[in-house]
């Protein structure tokens, strides 16, 4: 037996690996006795150290790893102390992942001698979008020659089985496997789920699940025996990091302690069951292993009680740490941008106008030259039809399939994968095809993309531009012409531009390029090549490559007749995209009566520009595409009407489309639902009689 063990794995690492079991033991069995002090919600990796261990063991400086919640054991192996675990555990200011934000468990690290950690959140299976988004970040970044590597970099995702189940699950090992990236998808399998058992959730465990996959090899392992799973993680990274294709490991494993600190195994678990999984203790079986194989039992004994010792000793260091500062508590929302003034040529001599739909492809395309980072890839943008409104036409026939690539039907994939790819280094432009299929997508953007630098403590914001066609004109329909501003602009930690004319566009665009934060472009389709009437104006003298236009940025396009507002006869409408135009149209039955403010971006707001106007005005009008009830424009006209309360004439008021559920197809029915200049000026009349 002591030959046989010692051919498969060294002395020095199975030492290594039962000290780091009696250490995650002892943290486990310490967080338990002072469950009063250990108050916020945890679980811990009891049950699953050997498969853990044996991961982190296999992993380089260079390499990237999402562990999930139960997965401390990992963090151990790759190098974290107790201690810094432990500074998350009770959320202390000194916390190394995210300054007392987020659980424990969950990581994120750029420290240089260890395998780098994207921000990990709760939403069970999410994760392996991002992560996913990594790896393709890395066959683009080798494809290209933009880094070189001492070693080839793997990365691991590690997931629960019952979040398998998850279909953005099923986007990332789509994407993997079509791509051959090089991933290894770590399915931990110790037949629970909360409370819910294998049999109630799924057909199948994940070997099986994946077996349809074309190209993504797997493998079973037994994730209670550290010599086998040494063995087989082993090999998954070496054929990983020499193949670069894709891998997915199932590993079985046990459930010793609870679920988490606030779900508890009594809860849920009778006897039998807890007796069965104990039966299967890593560290017991790794123990057993050792001393049949010539170990000395006092050695191991002192292993543990050194482990206990130095668990108890980090646990007292951690409780007497510092909490967090409260004016603290707004740090990392954003990254700073460099991006603060407009800057470059607007109006160049000699210029030619070009439509909206031409300012975002030059924009791109100046920015793929200048940038080999720079990317686009989502649905139909390819070379062939260059996006169902020929807005990346062109890109790819000079940039070639690598940079500008068709996807899958997958909005999750397309949006969270840029999360991935931002932290090594990218700059992913991507699109979804309407306004109306961004819902696949929220949960990563929320979950991941909105959370990551405020959650990482600002070291992993995410770089991105999601290019988002908007808007309803000639009889669109109900799932081509939606407006999701209110939805988005909920979301906090992105950013969210709306122009209304080809050199605002460009300039926001660039903007957003050199913004180190996501940004959502919405992009109203009705404005791309101004065909519908009264949007002339959306055609402009193309600006320079050099123009940048920062965000937060409103801007007067029609100021009122200073006479007319000194007499207390003029009123200010605040609106964006197709907003503009009707604004604009009204206006001219006014005879400078009505100023006009195109906020451009939503957020940041320009707030400073609309509340000195309504304040010189002192009548407002909010005007919006979208239904009213309980959207981003009421939210703004209850802001302004707090802040210039004293200066108003008459309530804050706001106008936008019919609270209907979706935008009907039949024309007849689409303008009545929506605003239009007539209606606008219906309410201006209204309004200058105060």
């Amino acid at each position: 037996m002591e030959n046989t063990l010692h051919e498969k794995v060294s002395q020095d690492i199975l030492l290594k690996a039962y000290n780091h079991m009696m250490l995650a033991k002892a943290m486990a069995d310490i967080y338990e006795e002072n469950r009063n002090i250990c108050k916020y919600v945890h679980s811990t990796s009891r049950g699953h150290e050997a498969i853990q261990l044996a991961t982190a063991y296999q992993l380089k400086k260079e390499d990237w790893i999402s562990p999930y919640y139960r997965d401390e054991s990992i963090l151990l192996g790759i190098g974290f102390e107790p201690y810094q675990l432990m500074l998350q555990l009770l959320a202390k200011a000194e916390d190394p992942f995210s300054g007392g934000r987020s659980y424990y468990s969950h990581p994120s690290s750029k420290d240089e001698d260890k395998p780098k950690i994207i921000h990990q959140s709760s939403a069970t299976g999410m994760q392996t979008i991002p992560t996913t988004g990594v790896a393709q970040g890395i066959k683009y970044i080798q494809d290209f020659n933009l880094r070189d590597f001492e070693n080839d970099p793997v990365v691991v995702c590690s997931l629960g089985d019952n979040s398998v189940t998850e279909g953005e699950v099923s986007e990332a090992l789509q994407f993997a496997a079509l791509h051959q990236l090089p991933i290894i998808f770590l399915v931990q399998d110790n037949e629970w789920g909360i409370s819910v058992t294998k049999d109630e959730a799924r057909t199948c465990d994940a070997y099986d699940f994946v077996a349809g996959f074309t190209g993504l090899s797997r493998m079973r392992v037994d994730g209670t025996d550290f010599v086998e799973s040494f063995e087989a993680m082993k090999k998954a990274v070496d054929f990983v990091r020499t193949e670069r294709k894709p891998l997915v490991v199932c590993a079985k494993t046990v459930l010793i302690g609870h679920h988490t600190s606030g779900v508890r195994r009594e809860f849920y678990r009778d006897e039998e069951d807890l007796i069965k999984h104990r039966a299967k203790d890593p560290g017991e079986i790794l123990r057993k292993q050792l001393i049949e194989s010539g170990a000395d039992e006092d050695l191991l004994k002192q292993i543990t009680k050194k482990a206990r010792l130095e668990a108890e000793e980090a646990f007292e260091r951690a409780k007497n740490a510092e909490d967090p500062k409260p004016e603290t508590v707004m740090q990392h929302v954003f990254a700073p941008t460099p991006v603060t003034e407009e800057v470059g040529t607007r109006e160049p001599a000699n210029g030619e106008k070009i439509v909206m739909v031409d300012a975002a492809i030059h924009a791109i395309q100046e920015i793929m030259w200048k940038h080999p980072e720079a990317l686009l890839y989502g649905q139909d943008v390819g070379e062939r039809i260059g996006g169902v409104f020929r807005e990346t036409v062109t890109l790819g026939k000079k940039f070639g399939s690598k940079r500008v690539f068709n996807t899958a039907i997958q909005e999750a994939y397309i949006i969270g994968s840029t999360a991935g790819m931002s932290a090594v280094g990218l700059k992913p432009i991507v699109e979804v095809q309407f306004a109306d299929y961004i819902y696949p997508g929220i949960n990563q953007l929320i979950t991941e993309i909105s959370k990551s630098s405020y959650l990482s403590g600002g070291k992993y914001p995410v770089s991105n531009i999601i290019r988002v066609p908007i808007g309803a004109y000639g009889g669109g329909g109900p799932y081509h012409s939606g407006s999701v501003e209110s939805i988005l602009a909920n979301i906090k930690g992105i950013k969210i531009a709306y122009p209304s004319n080809a050199a605002d566009f460009k300039g926001l665009l660039k903007a957003a390029y050199y913004d180190p934060n996501p940004v959502i472009m919405l992009e109203h389709k009705g404005l791309y090549w101004s065909k519908v009437p009264g949007t002339e104006d959306a055609k402009t003298i193309e600006p320079a490559e050099d123009y940048i236009l920062p965000f937060g940025k409103g801007k007067i396009i029609i100021e009122a007749d200073k006479e007319e507002t000194e007499k207390g006869r003029s009123l200010l409408v605040v609106t964006y995209g197709m907003g503009v135009y009707w604004a604009k149209e009204a206006a001219k039955s006014f005879n400078g009566k009505v100023e006009v403010i195109d906020l451009r971006t939503l957020i940041p707001l320009d707030e400073e520009l609309v509340f000195e106007r309504v304040k010189i005005h002192g009548k407002c009008i909010v005007l919006t595409e979208e239904q009213l009830n309980n959207s981003f424009a009421e939210a703004f006209a209850h802001r302004i009407s707090k802040n210039c309360f004293r200066y108003l004439d008459a309530p804050v008021e706001t106008m936008g489309s019919l609270d209907v559920p979706a935008v009907p197809i039949n024309l007849v029915l689409e303008k009545e639902m929506l605003p239009n200049a007539g209606k606008l000026s219906e309410k201006i009349e209204e309004m200058l009689k105060y």
